[in-house]
């Protein structure tokens, strides 16, 4: 590598050597030959019939259930289009996705942070919120994986969450794209397979797992919800893009997921280690939890670091990460989400070294 090789830790996406690109070529060659005309064709806003099938069965909820989208923050966008106006409360964890924020923002929400803690959103906060009078449209969780912390939401929060929506009567947003990509740990069932009340709209992506530009998301919610975001859909862009979610299908039927997500767990369990190694190594005083999957790392540094100051040493030595108080409404102004998705363990090493030169330059002892 290059000395002067910018390496980033600000992209959360998988680099080309863990793709399986022989898979996806061999997908899309069946994808014209077996159905031309529905791989081709404008198709319908709910997406490419057989793979609106395929996610139905992984998921055991009925067709009608499912909608297939241009990505995953397009599934988000619609459900927020149905279920957010101007001034209705949010719950969202603190810190969070920026699209999410950005996306509610953008529509005048009322976003109520509730903290997250490394087992997941704190239930007991978020239940004093709604006891105090708070009436939520929805609370937007990500389970597993939680960007940008990297913590997954526990069991027991989980049957709790669904307790509180029933009762204060909220939907849970369950944003679940990195559920695939735990390399450690047992897998927890999703909300939405414990859902008796019609309470969860369930999302995720192919993006994660297949590779992040074909850009083929859903949604998994109650009939009645799912019909009224594929009128939304219609009036965006009549149908997603066919092509991809064919591809997709194909691939998924194929039999390579099982190994193309296979060697992306082993390859994303190496570079999170690399990342703990180096950072125990090179910035013992930050704190941070490895997590047991997905693709990032927040970490927190001493309180007297500023991470916008940081952020500019730190892109002079070629190194490139994400602020966290871009993921937060306030607050946040020593911590960072690093992604180890897009690096290589060698690129890890050498990034969190140039990381710890850059906050040596600010003049605060690393030790």
């Amino acid at each position: 590598m290059p000395a002067n090789a910018t390496i980033s830790f600000a992209r959360g996406a998988p680099s080309l050597d863990i793709i399986d690109v022989d898979g996806l070529q061999e997908a899309a060659r069946r994808a014209f030959a077996n159905d031309p005309a529905g791989t081709t064709a404008y198709g319908t806003s709910v997406g490419y019939v057989p793979l609106r099938e395929y996610i139905a069965a992984q998921h055991d909820v009925a067709v009608e259930q499912v909608l297939v989208t241009n990505g995953s923050m397009q599934a988000d966008a619609f459900l927020f289009g149905l279920l957010v106006a101007a001034g209705d409360p949010v719950v969202v964890e603190s810190p969070t996705y920026d699209r999410t924020l950005l996306n509610l923002r953008n529509r005048a929400a009322d976003v109520r942070m509730v903290e997250l803690e490394t087992d997941g959103i704190d239930v007991a906060a978020l239940e004093r919120l709604l006891r105090d009078g708070v009436r939520p449209k929805l609370a937007h969780i990500i389970p597993n994986f939680q960007n940008p912390a990297g913590h997954t939401l526990s069991a027991a929060k989980r049957a709790r969450l669904l307790e509180l929506a029933r009762e204060f009567e909220f939907t849970i947003f369950e944003d679940d794209p990195y559920i695939a990509i735990r390399f450690e740990g047992e897998p927890l069932p999703t909300m939405l397979s414990a859902d008796e009340a019609g309470s969860v709209v369930y999302a995720s992506s192919f993006s994660k797992t297949v590779c992040p530009g074909i850009r083929v998301g859903y949604l998994v919610g109650p009939a009645t919800v799912i019909k009224q975001i594929q009128g939304i859909a219609t009036n965006t862009y009549i149908s997603p893009n066919m092509v991809a979610q064919s591809i997709v299908n194909e691939f998924c039927r194929s039999g390579r997921m099982d190994g193309a997500i296979a060697t992306v767990k082993t390859a994303l369990r190496d570079r999170r280690d690399a990342l703990v190694a180096a950072l125990r190594r090179e910035l013992p005083e930050a704190r941070f939890t490895p997590p047991q999957g997905g693709y990032f790392m927040w970490v927190e540094l001493p309180d007297d670091i500023d991470v916008a100051e940081l952020a500019d040493a730190a892109s002079e030595r070629g190194v490139l990460f994400v602020k966290g108080t871009d993921f937060l409404l306030e607050g946040g102004r020593n911590t960072l989400r690093l992604a180890y998705s897009g690096v290589t363990p060698e690129q890890i090493d050498e990034g969190i070294t140039r990381l710890a030169d850059a906050v040596r330059s600010l003049g605060v002892a690393t030790a």
